[in-house]
């Protein structure tokens, strides 16, 4: 098996710079009517971005959205938000982790009060996925199946993108959800991580070297693959029977324009998680009232979040990213980082 030579994180002024040019290369975007209302700076992870312009669509149609333009920057998460702390501009934030908006509450650019609503800031949710070719070639039905020696594996890296987090911690809890040890657990992923054949630095990056016929199994976000098969690709994919819930936050920075905070109100509601629906996300628990429709690309249309029967959480099941950061990512004794040491991943 060739393995490709994963990529480093990029340093902080690196980080911002590249996003700075993200910025520029696609600003304005998401538009009102005739552009007379403020500019605002969306800094996102990569995976959002068609939900993220889909709301913003639906938020030009509103009193509070007309006129509003968008500058948008988009990346792994982790170097996103390191970018908005070197200097990047950002009105509204949307991460893939929690620790990624804590970094810029840390920073004092955004109030520590961002969290205590009823989503805790959470603005969308997905689940991990196992995304696979058309027709499932290798069989594969769950994640017992990317420990098998006859199956390459694509995941982003930890080091810089929170959905790596998010996936490599979907096959932890596999094994601890059937009752095994952490022992067991840490046998199985040594198994995953060692049929590893990419390991980009985002989400986005992953999927884009999997469709270019990288690897059997991609890890990834539910939305991820649905967007995907909208797109026309040839993929399927399988929602494990157990799984983690993906929960994404976003919060408004402190000097932003009203409009941005305005913005979060619309995505908080039932016609902006409807808008996200449509691109593949999973409705917010907290939001009643969203309408449910055929969402195209699903593998079932009509019935496009199947009930998972074993749906772990970050805070209900693994003790919150606090603890999950120290267990698993530490910088110098994280079972992943460990783990992936092991595997010759670079971190």
């Amino acid at each position: 098996m060739t393995r490709r030579t994963p990529r480093r994180p990029v340093t902080a002024a690196l980080a911002l710079a590249a996003a700075l040019s993200a910025t520029a290369a696609c600003a304005p975007s998401g538009a009102g009517s005739g552009g007379d209302g403020p500019s605002l700076s969306l800094v996102g992870f990569a995976v959002p971005k068609a939900g993220n312009n889909a709301v913003q669509q639906a938020f030009a149609g509103t009193e509070e959205g007309a006129g509003v333009t968008w500058r948008e920057s988009y990346g792994a998460s982790g170097d996103q938000s390191r970018a908005v702390v070197s200097g990047l501009d950002a009105d509204y934030v949307h991460f893939s982790v929690t620790p990624d908006v804590t970094r810029l509450v840390d920073a004092g650019l955004i109030d520590q009060t961002w969290d205590d609503g009823p989503n805790k800031g959470v603005v969308t949710d997905s689940v991990v996925v196992l995304v696979v070719r058309e027709g499932n070639p290798k069989d594969i039905r769950g994640w017992d199946d990317l420990a098998r020696h006859d199956v390459g594996v694509v995941t982003p890296n930890p080091g810089s993108s929170g959905a790596a987090r998010w996936n490599i911690l979907g096959a932890w809890q596999h094994v601890i959800a059937q009752g095994g040890s952490e022992a067991e657990a840490e046998e199985f992923l040594a198994s995953v991580l060692a049929n590893v054949e990419a390991f980009p630095g985002s989400g986005r990056d992953a999927t884009q070297a999997f469709q270019s016929g990288t690897g059997d199994v991609l890890i990834s976000y539910e939305n991820e693959a649905i967007l995907a098969r909208q797109s026309g690709e040839p993929i399927e994919y399988v929602v494990p029977s157990d799984t983690l819930l993906i929960e994404n936050p976003a919060a408004v920075l402190k000097d932003a324009d009203p409009a941005a905070q305005a913005f979060l109100d619309f995505v908080l509601s039932p016609q902006g998680q409807a808008a996200y629906v449509e691109k593949g996300f999973r409705p917010l628990r907290t939001v009643d009232g969203v309408k449910l429709t055929e969402v195209d690309g699903a593998m079932d249309p009509a019935h496009p979040f199947p009930e998972v029967e074993t749906l772990s959480t970050i805070d209900d099941d693994l003790g919150g990213w606090d603890a999950v950061n120290r267990k698993f990512f530490d910088e110098t004794d994280g079972i992943i980082t460990r783990l992936q040491a092991a595997a010759g991943l670079q971190s």
